[in-house]
């Protein structure tokens, strides 16, 4: 019998082979993560972790893993080549949140305080929203980012002063310029606070060297293996190695139940990717083709948050336009350019509506996008925009 599920897979996949795809934090995986992802890997249950000395973990608690055992431990090997790094590395979160949710718990108490960046300045949902679970366990304060849309350093510090938080946390899933984890660090240890890196954005830009790496700085980093370096989806919890019993003791059994070793198979895939000169290549042309892009809406007179961009995303503002990022979202989806609908600094609007939208470059530099094609569907973003402004006589 034929299921109707694979119809809607062909249905997506002409989607995707079809449409100019801009959402940030999405990417098109190879055909080797996607028979890793969908082998037979899916059918075993292995509750537990290899016995590995950082940690002092007891094992598993199922048989039959002496296999995954060896693929587990390759792919935590292979990621501490790709960051250049000592850390522990824990490759079982089902995604980011459970990463980030793994990370609050290994080291804190329900009601500790965390200072992170509001989600309406370029955080993300699980860096305290208040309907997210950060926001509903933890005691969240937020610092700000200055008129320009950049992080305020000094408002960092004066908050940590103030609110001698528990965890400081530096990541973003909207802010397009490099962040200083070096002072963040200074902060952390000037209040006696963990100082935690939610790099899911970025991982890929300090995995190539386009972005300065928080770690030697950094307590705890986390990050999904999608996005930037274009993996299986998925999350990883790296830390220092004093702190690798409390980190893999967070995530089993304290936030999830059995590992999906379909996923680290796909995860170990993407780190022998990362590995590659090639994939260094990729990640410099992904930031070449995204400041080649915001600028080109700089030229065409539009509101950029911060002025332009260090990454592979940029934000624009689109309040002197008089549209709101979800009528834009929704016109663009019309004409075969995929972006999303995101708040920007001091928004005015409802998350649902928001002032702005968010850009990235990653996917289409993947499907082997340069400059020019950038500049070109730029161009045709622009014409769609001033159309829309015409009908409603803006």
């Amino acid at each position: 019998m034929t299921s109707k599920v694979f119809e809607f897979i062909d249905r997506e996949k002409a989607r995707q082979d079809k449409n100019v795809e801009l959402i940030a934090s999405e990417n098109f995986v190879s055909e080797n993560v996607m028979r890793a992802v969908g082998s037979c890997l899916t059918n075993k249950y292995s509750e537990g972790y290899p016995v590995v000395r950082e940690s002092g973990n007891k094992g598993r608690y199922y048989g039959g893993c002496e296999i995954v055992n060896e693929l587990e431990e390759y792919c935590c090997f292979l990621w501490k080549r790709v960051f250049d790094t000592d850390y522990h590395v824990n490759v079982q979160p089902h995604s980011g949140s459970s990463a980030n949710l793994g990370a609050y718990m290994s080291v804190l108490k329900l009601g500790d305080t965390i200072l992170a960046m509001d989600l309406n300045n370029g955080g993300h949902l699980t860096h305290g929203s208040a309907v997210n679970f950060s926001g509903k366990l933890f005691d969240m304060k937020f610092y700000n980012v200055n008129a320009q849309g950049y992080i305020d350093m000094e408002d960092v510090r004066r908050r940590a002063l103030e609110y001698r938080p528990k965890l400081i946390l530096a990541g973003a899933s909207a802010y397009s310029r490099i962040i200083d984890f070096a002072a963040f660090s200074a902060i952390a240890k000037e209040v006696g606070a963990y100082f935690m890196v939610d790099m899911a954005h970025i991982a890929g830009l300090v995995a190539a060297g386009d972005h300065p790496s928080p770690f030697g700085l950094a307590d705890i980093i986390t990050t999904t293996t999608h996005k930037t370096l274009r993996g299986a989806r998925g999350g990883m919890i790296f830390c220092r190695p004093e702190l690798a019993k409390k980190v893999d003791s967070a995530v089993f059994p304290g936030t999830q139940g059995g590992p999906l070793q379909h996923v680290i198979a796909g995860k170990a895939v993407c780190a022998e990717e990362a590995l590659t000169p090639e994939y260094k290549e990729y990640i410099h042309q992904v930031v070449k083709n995204c400041k080649a892009m915001c600028d080109e809406f700089l030229r065409m007179g539009y509101d950029v948050v911060t002025g332009g961009t260090d990454n592979h995303l940029f934000l624009l503002d689109l309040t002197a336009t008089g549209l709101t990022g979800k009528a834009v979202q929704d016109e663009l989806d019309k004409h075969g350019i995929t972006l999303n609908k995101n708040c920007v600094p001091n928004e005015t609007r409802s998350p649902q509506q928001t002032s702005g939208v968010r850009i990235g470059t990653a996917a289409m530099t993947t499907k082997g996008w340069k400059e020019a094609d950038f500049v070109r569907v730029a161009g045709k973003i622009d014409s769609i925009i001033q159309e829309m402004r015409r009908s409603a006589g803006a």
